[in-house]
């Protein structure tokens, strides 16, 4: 099975106060008191029905004649035409108010998942996220609308059941109430223990979706290697586990509701035996009895289902602490605050940065590392695989923040920039371009999705992607596929540089953007590069040191510090690493 991965502060969280959760309903206040309302009227024409049968049953016993008999039927069939209408308003207006609520919570999880800086989904599964939205948002609708719906209902009947047969005969009603101390301890007792299982039941749903997500994203490599039953079992794995789980929730449900079901039942056995008592003595009609039985069962029904909904209340905590304490978990760098830079002229500064990662805080990656790049300056970094490259570009665009020491841009720490604001003048081509599963020109377009499709083509044509773009027959509107599936490594990249153009960023980080090339995309891609950075403050990464030859400079980096600077034919000369590693790549 997949390793199992806490979220740091949120799934060793208190469970949430139920007032929050119902809380959600709020925004749908107008609907619910509509379908309060409607509930209010059916269950009170419910609570006429026992009188009535009971009406019924003296008129029959007492003799009372048809006409008394046709009265009370045409009456019943009338209460029963009005509940059924009042019923019907309940129940829409409810599920209505519940999609709603639903709609909403997902948004605002999706909002919270998304700010989170980019150190928090080092440590985080996808598809616990993507579980988090569905499943457990989905546990919460219920609760906060339909299950609020049956219990006023239930909790409005057994109420006026009781005050009911306490009028009728006091004596009686006590008889039938002396369980409800036993149902309400046994349920305190059984909720505690459900909203842990309900909590572990979440948990192994999410292993098993991240495991599923996992497979299908990977699954040319899994192909390729031809793995699928080890994926299948690795699944099943995973689902055997939350069946598991969910067992042991089925096991204590059932055995709740069989007590329950229990005590309800000696309620109405209490009742015949006591109330016949008292029809023998003549101080009950029979009809009277008739008509307590019926609010008897109506309790016992009404206390049965209570405890069901109080069943997934206590199911619904289990989510919410999932849910809620995402929502309110704060990102160590928030994307809104901050000063916002109208242009940027490229002048970057690395003062004494040392930096590691969240996900291996002790592995230090960069280490006291001091750089200055002017504006316009093409800048390459290159060393071997670990010596920092990537995180220093990173770091500039502020999807971290350095442990030690700042980085500067135009004289501005950037924790003094807003980073949504920061990243709008710094563009990135990586060596891997993301393309999104819609239209070649909504992905050119993610650059400035104000463009017109004028000035989509126009990036295209500097990219050197228009020709392959107007041979394809739906052209501009092709559709790219899951991550650009369906495009080349070189047309994705040249996509990828359009985008870019389009941005029109005052920074650019090129990380090894040709290095996965043939010879052929490589050229018409490094084409494409160097119209890109023209005027431009540029920072290449790259292994491949055919393609720096041309950067104003080189720094080069070991283990996470600046061990040379200098120009090609600088470094070569100086005899350092720079020469070992052209040596090396050219022997």
């Amino acid at each position: 099975m997949a390793e199992s991965r806490k979220i740091p502060g949120i799934d060793d969280a208190q469970p949430v106060p139920l007032t929050r959760i119902v809380a959600l309903a709020r925004p749908e206040l107008g609907i619910l008191v509509l379908a309060t309302v409607s509930l209010a009227i059916s269950a009170g024409a419910g609570l006429v029905f026992p009188q009535a049968v009971g009406d019924m049953v003296n008129t029959v016993v007492d003799r009372g004649g048809d006409r008394s008999l046709d009265q009370v039927a045409l009456f019943l069939i009338v209460l029963f035409a009005i509940q059924a209408v009042f019923s019907m308003m309940r129940a829409w207006l409810f599920t209505v108010a519940g999609e709603r609520v639903v709609a909403r919570l997902r948004t605002r999880l999706f909002e919270a998942i998304i700010s989170q800086d980019v150190g928090f989904f080092d440590t985080t599964r996808i598809g616990e996220l993507t579980n988090r939205l569905a499943a457990d948002t989905t546990v919460l609708q219920n609760t906060v609308t339909v299950n609020v719906s049956m219990a006023l209902r239930f909790g409005i009947t057994a109420v006026g059941a009781v005050l009911i047969l306490a009028w009728t005969s006091p004596k009686l009603a006590a008889v039938a109430m002396s369980v409800v101390p036993v149902v309400a301890i046994g349920s305190s007792v059984f909720g505690r223990r459900l909203r842990k299982l309900a909590k572990r039941v979440q948990d192994a749903l999410a292993e098993s979706s991240t495991v599923a997500e996992e497979t299908i994203a990977g699954v040319r490599t899994v192909r390729s290697f031809a793995r699928e039953p080890q994926e299948v079992a690795r699944y099943e794995a995973a689902v055997d586990e939350s069946y598991r789980v969910a067992a042991e929730r089925a096991l204590a449900v059932g055995l709740f509701h069989g007590a329950l079901g229990f005590a309800g039942y000696a309620a109405i056995a209490l009742v015949v035996w006591y109330g016949g008592h008292m029809v023998l003595d003549g101080t009950l009609q029979e009809g009277d009895l008739v008509e307590f039985l019926l609010y008897t069962f109506m309790v016992a029904m009404s206390l049965g289902a209570l405890a069901g909904l109080y069943a997934d209340l206590m199911k619904a905590q289990g989510a919410s602490q999932r849910v809620f304490q995402l929502i309110d978990h704060d990102a160590s760098i928030e994307s809104s605050v901050g000063e916002v830079l109208d242009e940027v002229r490229g002048h970057v500064r690395f003062s004494g940065v040392s930096f590691s990662y969240p996900a291996r805080p002790d592995v230090k990656v960069l280490d006291g590392v001091e750089l200055d790049i002017q504006p316009g300056e093409v800048v390459a970094l290159v060393g071997p695989s670990g010596s920092g490259k990537s995180t220093i570009a990173a770091l500039l665009s502020r999807f971290y923040d350095p442990d030690e020491g700042q980085v500067v841009v135009d004289g501005h720490p950037l924790t003094s920039l807003q980073p949504r604001g920061l990243r709008e003048h710094v563009g990135l081509v990586a060596q891997e371009p993301i393309l999104f599963a819609t239209s070649i020109a909504e992905n050119i377009r993610y650059g400035r999705p104000s463009a017109s499709l004028e000035d989509v083509e126009a990036a295209a044509r500097a990219a050197n992607a228009h020709d392959f773009v107007s041979a394809f027959p739906e052209g501009y509107q092709t559709l790219v596929g899951e991550r650009g599936v369906r495009l080349s490594g070189g047309q994705k990249q040249r996509i990828a540089i359009a985008r870019a153009l389009l941005k029109d960023p005052g920074i650019l980080v090129l990380d090894e953007a040709t290095s996965a090339l043939d010879a052929e995309s490589e050229h018409l891609v490094q084409e494409a590069l160097d119209r890109l950075m023209e005027g431009r403050t540029t920072l290449v990464i790259a292994h491949r040191l055919s393609t720096v030859r041309d950067a104003d400079r080189v720094v080069v980096l070991d283990g996470g510090r600046v061990a040379e600077i200098g120009s090609h034919d600088e470094l070569v000369i100086a005899d350092g690493l720079y020469k070992r590693l052209v040596e090396r790549q050219f022997a």
